[in-house]
């Protein structure tokens, strides 16, 4: 069995509201092993975003662990460790692209390397070969503006790339797209999901999109039900 890069182990999250808790996620467990791309489906207000939210450490469990490959429980790390996690493990694709207006495509694909303060001259190879890999050598130079959104989305997986990660988290990654850029779009995540061995976790209510996927999880009013 390929070895689990990402683990949630009864992960619960209560938000505290004026009109009282809301329990977004209630004791949900999984495993996404390096190579497997999971998609998470589920109506809206389900939980999806929530539970990206906490495999990626963007957020922490009200209770319930999230533990990394090598056996460290992201969800209990100082919040620096967990910057840096976040900046050298994981890589987020978003389905509003969350792309720099102003920056090219090749200056959005560098952001990562630039937290990382990666030398120059390896930061213009590795952003050259990330927008190779997602079909766009030809449009380093070209601001999102001028860009279509499957052309921006691919933008957004080449950032989510370069750095290497061993994780990929999409929320809702062709929420904005027609359904065949869409489709191309979710080919472009499983392939790479495969070649590069990622542990990937894709979040979609798209029935179409969920064919790409090696394994299906539903979660309805925040908790897992048998997909």
């Amino acid at each position: 069995m390929p070895e689990a890069l990402l683990t949630a182990d009864q992960v619960s999250r209560v938000f505290t509201t004026g009109a009282g808790d809301v329990h977004a996620l209630t004791d949900v467990s999984m495993d996404v092993a390096a190579g497997e791309l999971v998609v998470v489906r589920g109506p809206s207000g389900s939980g999806k975003t929530t539970l990206l939210n906490l495999l990626g450490g963007l957020d922490r469990p009200t209770s319930g662990r999230v533990l990394l490959g090598d056996g460290r429980e992201l969800s209990a790390l100082p919040e620096k460790d967990v910057l840096e996690v976040r900046r050298t493990q994981i890589g987020y694709v978003f389905q509003s692209f969350g792309l720099i207006p102003v920056l090219s495509a090749a200056e959005n694909v560098e952001i990562p390397l630039r937290l990382l303060e990666v030398d120059p001259a390896e930061r213009e190879e590795r952003v050259a070969a990330a927008l190779e890999l997602v079909g766009l050598a030809g449009h380093a130079k070209q601001r999102p503006y001028e860009l279509s959104g499957g052309q921006q989305q691919r933008v957004g997986i080449a950032r989510a790339l370069v750095a290497e990660p061993r994780i990929l988290i999409a929320d809702e990654p062709t929420g904005q797209l027609d359904s065949k850029t869409a489709a191309t779009i979710m080919e472009l995540i499983q392939d790479l999901t495969h070649a590069r061995d990622l542990a990937a976790v894709v979040s979609t209510h798209d029935p179409v999109l969920m064919q790409r996927a090696d394994r299906v999880v539903e979660l309805h009013d925040g908790a897992l039900v048998p997909a």
